[in-house]
Protein backbone atom coordinates (compact mmCIF):
# COMPACT_ATOMS: atom_id res chain seq x y z
CA UNK A 1 0.00 0.00 0.00
CA UNK A 2 3.28 2.68 0.70
CA UNK A 3 5.60 1.99 -1.91
CA UNK A 4 7.65 5.40 -1.57
CA UNK A 5 8.30 8.49 -0.24
CA UNK A 6 7.12 10.93 -2.36
CA UNK A 7 8.87 13.81 -0.90
CA UNK A 8 9.91 15.93 1.83
CA UNK A 9 9.14 19.09 2.85
CA UNK A 10 11.01 21.67 4.07
CA UNK A 11 10.83 25.61 4.96
CA UNK A 12 13.69 27.78 5.24
CA UNK A 13 14.32 31.66 6.28
CA UNK A 14 15.97 32.43 3.22
CA UNK A 15 14.54 31.15 -0.05
CA UNK A 16 17.72 32.50 -2.14
CA UNK A 17 20.29 30.96 0.22
CA UNK A 18 18.48 27.78 0.30
CA UNK A 19 17.34 27.52 -3.20
CA UNK A 20 20.97 27.64 -3.98
CA UNK A 21 22.21 25.46 -1.53
CA UNK A 22 20.16 22.52 -2.67
CA UNK A 23 20.41 23.11 -6.81
CA UNK A 24 24.24 24.44 -6.59
CA UNK A 25 25.88 22.67 -3.68
CA UNK A 26 24.09 19.46 -3.14
CA UNK A 27 22.63 19.16 -7.04
CA UNK A 28 19.24 18.45 -6.53
CA UNK A 29 17.26 19.46 -9.82
CA UNK A 30 14.74 21.89 -9.87
CA UNK A 31 11.10 20.47 -11.44
CA UNK A 32 8.75 23.03 -11.05
CA UNK A 33 9.33 26.91 -9.03
CA UNK A 34 6.29 28.69 -8.04
CA UNK A 35 5.44 32.05 -6.32
CA UNK A 36 1.92 31.90 -4.15
CA UNK A 37 0.78 35.62 -3.70
CA UNK A 38 -1.77 34.68 -1.54
CA UNK A 39 0.49 33.41 1.00
CA UNK A 40 3.62 35.49 0.52
CA UNK A 41 5.40 32.19 -0.04
CA UNK A 42 7.68 30.43 -2.96
CA UNK A 43 7.46 26.68 -4.03
CA UNK A 44 10.14 24.78 -5.09
CA UNK A 45 9.91 21.44 -6.31
CA UNK A 46 13.43 19.49 -6.51
CA UNK A 47 14.64 15.91 -7.56
CA UNK A 48 17.42 13.91 -6.90
CA UNK A 49 18.70 11.81 -9.82
CA UNK A 50 16.67 8.89 -8.41
CA UNK A 51 13.49 10.65 -8.42
CA UNK A 52 13.07 11.24 -5.18
CA UNK A 53 11.96 14.64 -4.64
CA UNK A 54 12.42 17.72 -2.20
CA UNK A 55 9.79 20.77 -1.76
CA UNK A 56 11.63 23.99 -0.34
CA UNK A 57 8.80 26.31 1.12
CA UNK A 58 9.58 29.99 2.19
CA UNK A 59 6.63 31.61 4.11
CA UNK A 60 7.48 35.22 5.87
CA UNK A 61 8.78 34.82 9.71
CA UNK A 62 8.61 31.45 10.09
CA UNK A 63 9.34 30.24 13.60
CA UNK A 64 12.62 28.33 14.25
CA UNK A 65 12.87 24.84 14.88
CA UNK A 66 14.75 23.77 18.41
CA UNK A 67 17.43 20.64 17.05
CA UNK A 68 19.20 20.80 19.86
CA UNK A 69 18.79 19.53 22.33
CA UNK A 70 16.68 17.30 19.80
CA UNK A 71 12.62 18.29 19.27
CA UNK A 72 9.44 15.94 18.74
CA UNK A 73 8.82 15.60 14.92
CA UNK A 74 11.22 14.81 12.33
CA UNK A 75 14.78 14.25 13.24
CA UNK A 76 16.98 14.42 10.17
CA UNK A 77 16.89 13.86 6.43
CA UNK A 78 19.51 11.30 5.41
CA UNK A 79 20.63 10.98 1.50
CA UNK A 80 22.71 8.00 0.28
CA UNK A 81 25.73 8.54 -1.09
CA UNK A 82 28.18 5.88 -2.67
CA UNK A 83 31.52 6.69 -0.70
CA UNK A 84 30.77 9.12 2.66
CA UNK A 85 34.21 10.76 2.38
CA UNK A 86 34.22 11.99 -1.07
CA UNK A 87 30.72 13.52 -0.23
CA UNK A 88 32.63 15.29 3.08
CA UNK A 89 35.46 16.16 1.02
CA UNK A 90 33.05 17.63 -1.70
CA UNK A 91 30.93 19.18 0.68
CA UNK A 92 33.88 20.79 2.57
CA UNK A 93 35.44 22.44 -0.58
CA UNK A 94 32.13 24.41 -0.82
CA UNK A 95 32.88 25.79 3.00
CA UNK A 96 30.44 23.39 4.57
CA UNK A 97 31.06 22.03 8.05
CA UNK A 98 31.13 18.58 8.28
CA UNK A 99 30.87 15.87 11.93
CA UNK A 100 33.54 13.28 11.98
CA UNK A 101 32.78 10.39 10.20
CA UNK A 102 31.28 7.36 12.79
CA UNK A 103 30.13 3.80 11.62
CA UNK A 104 26.65 2.71 12.68
CA UNK A 105 26.64 0.52 15.18
CA UNK A 106 24.04 -1.59 14.17
CA UNK A 107 24.51 -1.78 10.46
CA UNK A 108 27.88 -1.28 9.99
CA UNK A 109 27.98 1.83 7.22
CA UNK A 110 29.29 4.94 7.28
CA UNK A 111 27.43 8.31 8.07
CA UNK A 112 27.90 11.83 8.81
CA UNK A 113 26.10 14.89 9.65
CA UNK A 114 26.37 18.36 8.28
CA UNK A 115 23.72 21.37 8.24
CA UNK A 116 21.10 23.36 5.53
CA UNK A 117 21.96 26.97 5.86
CA UNK A 118 18.88 26.77 8.75
CA UNK A 119 20.27 24.07 10.53
CA UNK A 120 18.37 21.57 9.65
CA UNK A 121 20.56 18.48 9.94
CA UNK A 122 21.11 16.48 7.19
CA UNK A 123 22.87 13.30 7.00
CA UNK A 124 25.12 11.45 4.26
CA UNK A 125 24.70 7.59 4.90
CA UNK A 126 26.64 4.91 2.82
CA UNK A 127 24.82 3.22 0.67
CA UNK A 128 23.61 -0.10 0.79
CA UNK A 129 25.33 -2.40 -2.33
CA UNK A 130 27.95 0.16 -2.81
Amino acid sequence: MFNSIHHVAIICSDYDKSKQFYTSILGLTVIAENYREARKSYKLDLKLPNGDQLELFSFPNPPKRPSSPEALGLRHLAFNVASVEDACDYLISKGIAVENIRIDEFTGRKFTFFNDPDGLPLELYEQVGM
